[in-house]
């Protein structure tokens, strides 16, 4: 059985057509890549599977189940977290609080936290710290610590390395790969050296719609089959 599979999606803001017949799948253990230039409906397609924007036709199936007619809080029930562009949290709470925050099951608050900070050993140094006063990096391995303790099945990760330096973006890599091995990972990244080095597949989107797919081993960031249409 499929993990993730997106059949024929079409989603609308409004009377714009965005998604226009989206087909994608995630399997257990993978992280899939989903790329292509701002605004062709990359982070529509998230929200698409977190019914936020809920589609008008197709399917999307978790495990089988289908998640259309659901509401949010169902679907991040059934399993799927969400790191959104931007990384959310609450600022003026501290690292620790954050994470309390996002650990679903109150009695087991001390196995997340144990889990976050194995993961992530400089949020335990910065466990009483405001998050609004980490770094970029630091705010973004929390936001993705976030996603772990959430005991999710799969992460829905939008755009991690934006606004971020070389050397952090680099972290936040690492980060990922940590988590990757928890979790399978759907991830829309702009760079794509560091989308290749995380994903196992890729897909590429257009106007709303998949015009190419592939295995990451069988290309590289200078392969003019992707950079075509990732360039503005």
């Amino acid at each position: 059985m499929t993990f993730l599979e997106l059949e024929g999606v079409e989603t609308y803001y409004g009377q714009s057509h965005i998604l226009e017949g989206v087909d994608l799948t995630v399997e257990k253990g993978e992280v899939v890549a989903l790329l292509g230039r701002n605004g062709v409906g990359k982070t529509t397609t998230m929200r698409s599977i977190l019914q936020l924007t809920p589609p008008r036709k197709g399917s999307v199936r978790f495990r089988g189940e289908e998640l259309i007619g659901k509401d949010t809080y169902e679907v991040a029930k059934a399993g799927i977290g969400w790191i959104p562009e931007g990384r959310r949290m609450f600022g003026r709470l501290s690292v620790e609080e954050n994470l309390k925050a996002a650990v679903p099951d109150a009695d087991d608050v001390e196995g997340g936290l144990s889990l976050a900070y194995e993961t992530f050993p400089i949020l335990e140094k910065r466990h009483n710290q405001r998050a609004a006063d980490l770094s970029g990096g630091q705010q973004q391995m929390l936001a993705i610590a976030r996603g772990l303790v959430g005991e999710n099945d799969l992460l829905l990760v939008d755009e991690p390395s934006e606004g971020l330096a070389p050397k952090i973006v680099t972290d936040v890599g690492e980060a990922l790969l940590e988590a990757s091995r928890e979790m399978s990972i759907l991830l829309v990244e702009q760079k794509l050296g560091l989308a290749l080095d995380l994903a196992d597949r890729f897909y590429v989107m257009d106007h709303g719609t998949i015009i190419d797919q592939g295995y990451t081993a069988d290309v590289t960031p200078e392969d003019e089959r992707l950079r075509r249409h990732l360039s503005a």
